[in-house]
């Protein structure tokens, strides 16, 4: 799925937690010839650390919180409009989109799994990975579908598991390896 339009496109980044992914994004972003640009960053949480990154980069930000979802994706979807958005990028967003946001934005929307998917979808993966004693894990990036972590899959990395791994060690080398991953994706699909 080309989306090649051969100019920067509108990207929004939604985050929940750290953003480690979302500086990787903008920093690619800063490229001359990386496809998109990141116009928009999106959280439900305003805790998340990601924020301040935003902030420090002069992109513009929105903190919406709401235990109503539909009342949380109108207002996601008017910031989309306003800022002419064109791709949507997940990035450690711990909250599953409404079949009827991800029509509307259908083939745009990119997320980024801490697993070899299909395998181990939704939570806890690298608990799970290493209580089932995996070869190998590694990350996804996807386009996200109604069905949680079910989208086509753009690109992977394979991570061997070390023996004397735990959960946060696992996370940590998966993580570094998810930050080349994901504008890695964003390419790929501009260019295919």
């Amino acid at each position: 799925m080309a989306i090649s339009t051969g100019k920067k496109i509108n990207c929004a980044v939604f985050i929940s937690g750290t953003g480690s992914n979302l500086k990787s994004i903008i920093k690619h972003s800063k490229k001359k010839k990386f496809p998109i640009r990141v116009v928009l960053v999106i959280s439900n949480d305003p805790k998340a650390k990601g924020i301040a990154f935003a902030k420090k980069n002069k992109v513009n930000f929105k903190l919406i919180k709401s235990k109503n979802m539909n009342l949380f994706e109108r207002k996601v979807h008017q910031q989309l409009i306003k800022k002419k958005i064109e791709l949507i990028c997940l990035a450690g967003f711990m909250k599953v989109l409404s079949a009827r946001f991800i029509k509307k934005f259908k083939g745009k929307i990119l997320n980024i799994h801490p697993s070899l998917l299909p395998k181990y979808k939704g939570l806890n993966t690298h608990l799970r990975v290493l209580k089932n004693r995996e070869k190998y894990s590694g990350c996804t990036v996807h386009f996200v579908t109604k069905k949680l972590d079910s989208g086509k899959i753009i690109l992977q990395k394979k991570v061997k598991i070390k023996k004397n791994d735990n959960e946060f060690s696992l996370q940590k080398r998966i993580l570094r390896e998810e930050h080349l991953l994901y504008p890695k994706a964003i390419n790929y699909i501009f260019k295919n």
